[in-house]
């Protein structure tokens, strides 16, 4: 697996953690900060054709 790779699934996997903890704490605020970071994440995999849904990372 490529670096690049690598440490976009670590980053996807950070703001899903985030997301979650925001959605539990009633922070809407947090909750589209987290999403906006996940879009972001999700589009740059795409612009690299990289794929999330094989790896169990869409939502």
């Amino acid at each position: 697996m490529h670096e690049f790779t690598a440490e976009l699934r670590a980053r996807l996997g950070e703001a899903h953690e985030e997301l979650r903890r925001a959605r539990e704490a009633g922070d809407e605020h947090g909750v589209q900060i987290a999403s906006g970071r996940l879009d972001n994440l999700t589009r740059l995999a795409a612009d690299h054709g990289i794929s999330l849904e094989a790896a169990g990372e869409t939502e």
